[in-house]
């Protein structure tokens, strides 16, 4: 058993080994049209996917598509009033300002002022 996991770890490392060499020796622009080949591979695998979502779900997908449209309307429309410089709408409090009781916020009088006063 310990042979055959040798065996199999050995493979493992030979083959990255030969990916390393192969990623190495294909130029990048060879490279570039690998990835971008794989990146269409999977646009068409979504796009069949999609497709059968479609066909089985056609309410579904209608109204996905109707969010989805009035979400861009809507931020859209929110990108205008930001460029114009006129305030988003919504709701603002204002909150007034209020002094605390008089007693603790004035300064008493000496005690000597009390009496004179009397």
């Amino acid at each position: 058993m310990s042979k055959l996991g040798n065996a199999q770890d050995r493979a493992l490392e030979l083959i990255g080994e030969l990916g390393d060499g192969i990623r190495k020796a294909v130029p990048g622009k060879a490279m570039q049209w690998v990835e971008t080949g794989a990146a269409l591979g999977a646009v068409r695998t979504g796009t069949r996917i999609a497709g059968k979502f479609v066909r089985r779900n056609p309410v579904l997908a209608g109204a996905a598509i109707a969010g989805a449209g009035l979400l861009w309307l809507a931020a859209r429309q929110r990108a205008k009033k930001q460029a114009a410089g006129a305030p988003i709408e919504g709701t603002a409090t204002r909150v007034e300002a209020k002094r605390g009781k008089a007693s603790s916020r004035t300064r008493r009088k000496p005690p000597a002022a009390e009496q004179t006063a009397d």
